[in-house]
């Protein structure tokens, strides 16, 4: 567990304290953008790695409950992470000035369509969904420090990324920020923008489905846990 910690606590530590601060914007105008981000890339990486191999040793010896809301809760992790797919995925493949390595779109005419009109972080707002429904449903120690780093950073790094876009772009953030929010839903509930259905349907929710069924169905051999009610596994 402790290890599991330690993992946790520098993941948090190079996001948090680096990325999204004026720390960055130090570091990456003295180094270069471009190295900057591939040191981040690679520290990242091996945040994740240690995190996913120490969640794995603390869940195998076991870790101390805190609670345990039942199989009502747990039931109802296969409609929560499909909208958590559905936002993550087509949020990785839609054109966005919040993405690493898209920020001068900012500086264009972008139209702003499908997911993008129910937050600017969909990404993010993913894998918030489905870290914090995996966090409610296990309850373990090992999940708070797991599920719970994801859930902090996901929804933390929307706000550092706005800041951090605002730093940098001035007006023309402004303008890109008055037309989305961050807080799901909240630009179309305000009337600075419009759900449009159809632009829901396209190649990018049908990727989100696809890969969102995969993972369902091999989800009992992956990760030992079935995501079905009554335990069931398809193979």
């Amino acid at each position: 567990m402790l290890t599991l910690a330690a993992a946790s606590a520098f993941f948090l530590a190079i996001h948090l304290l680096v990325s999204g601060t004026r720390l960055r914007d130090a570091i990456a105008s003295t180094i270069g953008e471009q190295a900057y981000l591939a040191a981040f890339s690679i520290a990242s990486a091996v945040g994740i790695i240690w995190l996913v191999l120490s969640f794995n040793s603390a869940t195998s010896l076991g870790s101390q409950v805190f609670w345990d809301f039942g199989p009502s809760v747990r039931h109802l992790g296969i409609l929560l992470v499909a909208i958590a797919f559905l936002l993550a995925v087509p949020g990785l493949l839609t054109p966005n000035p919040t993405s690493v390595g898209m920020e001068k779109l900012v500086t264009k005419t972008l139209p702003v369509t499908g997911v993008l009109r129910i937050t600017r972080h969909p990404f993010l707002w993913g894998v918030a969904i489905w870290s914090a429904f995996h966090l409610l449903a296990n309850g373990d120690a090992a999940s708070v420090l797991f599920f719970g780093t994801f859930l902090l950073l996901a929804i933390s790094g929307t706000f550092s990324i706005d800041a951090k876009r605002k730093r940098k772009w001035g007006v023309a953030w402004e303008g890109f920020a008055s037309t989305t929010s961050n807080i799901p839903f909240v630009a179309i509930l305000t009337g600075r923008n419009t759900l449009i259905l159809t632009e829901l349907l396209t190649y990018r929710q049908i990727l989100a489905v696809l890969v969102f069924g995969l993972v369902l169905l091999t989800h009992a051999w992956a990760f030992g846990a079935s995501p079905f009610p009554g335990g069931w596994v398809p193979f």
